[in-house]
């Protein structure tokens, strides 16, 4: 919590508890959507773990989060499925106490990697981990294997959803070592068996078998490779599934079998079960003139065909005291022929749970503590639900009960052992009409009611004489529950309501929210029964699997089996009185969204989620009294420098120290409690103002404390260093020189110059650094250089290039040079060459060769400078140019010369001389400019 208080400014809360709008559902699923956006997938609801799927990996699960956090306080690290974890593990440790863990949620949510994760966790945590790794080896082997399926449709793509319930113990010695485990498994969805919704596959381990399998061993069990030659396997029409690859799997599952110690004969007597189901799924059958059943098929499963054609159309009855046979028609040959390859499969599945549980046995006779693992299917609604969904609620029902009843037990408990008293919660109660407090909670009689429950009404119907059908049995609930607020049906409904319902429906208002389930099928799941000659006929088997889960003394007796809802209804009341032994611990698991789309949030979908798992009601339940709890001498600790009465030191009664604390604070006494040894704050809001006070007081504490170490270190040394400041470096100068160098560039840091030409601005540096600021500033000077030569545009460079050449000729030559800086040079003009004078003329000199031919040129160009530097440039000739002062001799032709004559006066003109030669005069101005 303490984690949650620095951090919720950031991410949202990380403890629901310290949410101040603790009933509002819409603040709920804003700090679970917030929280979820920044990849922050757990949130805490006191110790309580919640987990939303993010539907990508994160790189949260590493050997280095796991050692973060081991033998952590719960509180100060953020929230984590390893905390959760180690939390568990130290509180049996230290109690030497009995904890389970529950994960639940809905299909696709993360149940199995929640159970992973923990797995693993504990596998790198604890001293011992070999068993460990036997047991996560077999927890993720072969329960996806043997267990798991392609989810129904109407859940969402999760192509690994477990089909059965399971729960794990894992036994612990004194020192924290793993010595034993034990699964049990329960409601193993047997019906998939011979039967998928289109979307559905059948268990894996099929598939993985006919695609993964080799070819000898596949000739030898009479298989082919290609799952469309099974009726078994095809009805879902997803045999091939992208996201699934089969033969990978089918290697893991046979490196997995090591870990339990399965030789070859186990291998081949196990697959050749699994092999024997896909051959009766092949079996036909086609009905004589009397419509009697006669089979069909080649397939031998190892057994005769003439005892399979006596198991499969005929049924043993008793008839005057004694059993003869009886003929199927068709329909019931097909009934037995799935029973039978449900009931393989089904007892093949509970005898390997049996010889995994044989391999986790823990042979010392010593006391043990225990950590339970129960990974529950969530509550489901499908497009079709039908007696599994029936059973998977009922069970959730009967976890959310329980879930309450821990969750006010504990709360309860810690408020009486503190001297409180009680508290009182209301909440929608399962399957009641009535708002129900801690005190009043009490198994759901819609479904378990003796004699009027449903389960009672449907084995009534499954026992009674005569032909019971679904219809019937929907018939006697209407009968005997059709004023139940929360049992409604198409014949009970009104008008408006009658719509959404079939005929062969009935509805069921769940803690959750309303499910409408279709009774077809109901009777004949219920019974799941094999005739007696179907079992005489399994024992036959060379198989020793087979003989071990149909065994002799099986079905001796002529009392009539226990139904599936009973045995469902029994094993959850087993389940049930495990459960309360221990202490729990929750980890409800919510599915982002049902596209397994990464960094999609669907909050219709997540908000659903938030209601059926009781989220909510567990957060009122938290929030009933007081939103936080501490122990004085931990509130102390944290807070003490609040108050000057406690800091730094309080020598009195911690309880004491407290009182001055929150009346320092200011807390009204409607905000807290003081207890026998923890103080309670009842709003967040009072915590979280503490905590801001917390903050800001750290900072300003750590900044005096830093302020006056420094201080009270740096006096003595800084003297002696200054002292010795111009010696070479030693141990009692160099932090002085360290700090001189530092100052210095973090002045000449602010003080640099902005451009090239600033020769001024650079600082003086101390004799320590007078090196480095050479080179420093010869740095900055490229540097600046280099951005002001990256500016230059090409057009500008031109420009420049000509500029240079003009520089090169023309500087301190010529008198009006200055004034040509700043003109541009245009590339279209062209011009010649000149006197030391501001005028405009200039000479071409050109060699002659022929006595005809003209001689030099005499021009007067307004824009000298630029045509002498462009035929300079172009002639590559600069040093040919030349200034001369007075006058300038050119030849008129061949033997022939002239002159021109430069001077100057007030107004600038050109003429003929006396002397016959050009006289050009310039003014003074063009001179001075």
């Amino acid at each position: 919590m303490e984690g949650a208080l620095i951090a919720r400014d950031r991410v949202g809360i990380q403890d629901f508890v310290l949410l101040d709008s603790h009933n509002s559902e819409t603040a709920f699923l804003d700090n679970l959507k917030k929280r979820f956006t920044e990849d922050l997938i757990y949130t805490y609801v006191g110790i309580l773990l919640i987990s939303v799927n993010p539907c990508k990996e994160l790189d949260i699960y590493t050997k280095k989060q796991m050692d973060l956090y081991m033998g952590v306080n719960f509180f100060e690290l953020p929230p984590h499925i390893y905390a959760l974890a180690d939390n568990v593990y130290h509180t049996m440790l230290s109690e030497a106490s009995n904890h389970f863990i529950l994960i639940s949620g809905e299909s696709g949510a993360g149940k199995t990697e929640a159970s992973k994760k923990i797995l693993q966790y504990y596998a790198v945590s604890c001293p011992s981990s070999t068993l460990l790794d036997t047991v996560r080896d077999c927890m993720l082997m072969f329960n996806p294997a043997f267990g798991n399926g392609p989810a129904p449709i109407g859940s969402g793509p999760n192509d690994n959803s477990s089909r059965f319930g399971k729960y794990m113990d894992i036994q612990f010695d004194c020192q924290g070592d793993a010595v034993g485990g034990h699964i049990l498994s329960y409601l193993l969805e047997k019906s998939r068996v011979v039967h998928q919704n289109h979307g559905e596959r059948n268990f894996h381990i099929f598939y993985q078998l006919v695609e993964g399998g080799e070819e000898d061993q596949l000739r030898h069990l009479g298989l082919e490779k290609d799952t469309q030659h099974y009726s078994y396997l095809v009805q879902g029409e997803c045999s091939n599934v992208s996201s699934i690859n089969d033969k990978n799997d089918w290697k893991t599952v046979k490196n997995a079998l090591s870990v339990i110690d399965f030789d070859a004969s186990d291998t081949e007597h196990l697959f050749g079960i699994i092999a024997s189901v896909l051959h009766l799924g092949n079996v036909h059958f086609d009905g004589d003139t009397k419509g009697y059943a006669i089979l069909n098929s080649n397939a031998l499963l190892g057994i005769h065909v003439q005892v399979l054609h006596e198991a499969l159309t005929f049924r043993k009855i008793e008839a005057k005291s004694e059993e003869v046979l009886s003929p199927f028609t068709v329909d019931l040959a097909i009934c037995a022929r799935d029973a039978l390859a449900k009931a393989i499969y089904g007892r093949a599945f509970t005898w390997l749970v049996n010889r995994i549980n044989e391999s986790l046995e823990n042979k010392d006779s010593e006391r043990k503590t225990v950590i339970g693992l129960l990974d529950i299917y969530g509550f489901e609604v499908f497009s079709v639900n039908s007696f599994e969904q029936f059973c998977i609620n009922y069970c959730n029902e009967k976890l959310q009960q329980l879930f309450i009843q821990f969750t006010l037990k504990s709360e309860q408990e810690e408020y009486e052992a503190e001297g409180i008293g009680r508290i009182r919660v209301h909440f929608s109660h399962c399957f009641s009409g009535s708002r129900c407090s801690s005190s009043t909670i009490k198994s759901s009689d819609l479904v378990e009611e003796k004699h009027r429950g449903i389960i009672s009404v449907l084995n009534e119907e499954c026992m009674r004489p005569g032909d019971a059908t679904d219809l019937t049995f929907l018939e006697k609930l209407e009968e005997k529950m059709g004023n139940h607020p929360h049992f409604l049906t198409h014949k009970l409904a009104d008008k408006k309501t009658r719509k959404s319902l079939e005929r062969g429906d009935f509805r069921l208002l769940h803690y959750a929210g309303e499910v409408t389930y279709c009774i077809v099928g109901f009777i004949d799941k219920n019974n799941d029964l094999l005739y007696k000659n179907i079992k005489d006929v399994m024992r036959l088997s060379k198989n020793p699997i087979i003989q071990e889960c149909f065994p002799a003394t099986e079905g001796d007796s002529r009392r009539r089996p226990e139904t599936v809802a009973t045995q469902f209804k029994n094993s959850l009341l087993r389940l049930t009185e495990i459960l309360t032994a221990k202490e729990a611990w929750y980890v409800r698991c919510l599915k982002s969204n049902d596209n397994k789309q990464s960094g999609k949030f669907d909050e219709v979908l997540v908000r659903h989620q938030v209601k059926y798992l009781g989220l909510m009601e567990h957060l009122r339940v938290r929030r009933a009294g007081f939103a936080y709890r501490r122990r004085y001498e931990v509130f102390l600790q944290r807070y003490k420098a609040l108050c000057p009465a406690t800091w730094p030191h309080w020598r009195g009664v911690p309880a004491e120290g407290v009182e001055k604390l929150v009346q320092h604070l200011g807390y009204k006494p409607d905000e807290y409690k003081m207890d026998r040894t923890k103080i309670f704050i009842r709003y967040a809001r009072t915590l979280f103002a503490t905590e801001d006070a917390f903050e800001i007081c750290k900072h300003e504490l750590a900044t005096r404390i830093q302020a006056k170490y420094k201080g009270y270190k740096a006096k003595g040394e800084f003297i002696k260093g200054y002292i010795t400041r111009r010696e070479a470096k030693t141990t009692d100068n160099s932090e002085y020189l360290a700090f001189v160098r530092q100052s210095y560039l973090n002045r000449l840091k602010d003080n640099l110059p902005k451009t090239v030409l600033d020769k001024t601005t650079w600082l003086t540096p101390p004799p320590v650094m007078t090196e480095t600021s050479e080179i420093l500033r010869q740095l900055n000077t490229r540097m600046m250089v280099r951005k002001y030569v990256q500016g230059i545009t090409p057009q500008k460079k031109a420009q420049l290039q000509q500029k240079v050449v003009t520089s090169a000729i023309f500087k301190g030559n010529k008198d009006s040079y200055p004034s040509s800086i700043a003109v541009s040079f245009v590339d279209t003009r062209i011009s010649a060459s000149v006197s030391n004078l501001g005028d405009s003329v200039m000479i071409l000199h050109v060699a002659l060769n022929d006595p005809k031919q003209k001689g030099d040129l005499v021009l007067q160009c307004d824009h000298l400078f630029e045509a002498l530097t462009k035929l300079a440039m172009i002639a590559n000739k600069q040093n040919n140019i030349k200034v001369v002062q007075g006058s300038i001799k050119f030849e008129i032709q061949a033997g022939k010369e002239g002159g021109v004559d430069f001077s100057t006066a007030q107004e600038p003109m050109i003429f003929k001389g006396k002397n016959g030669h050009l006289m050009v005069v310039s003014d003074y101005f063009s001179i001075s400019a």
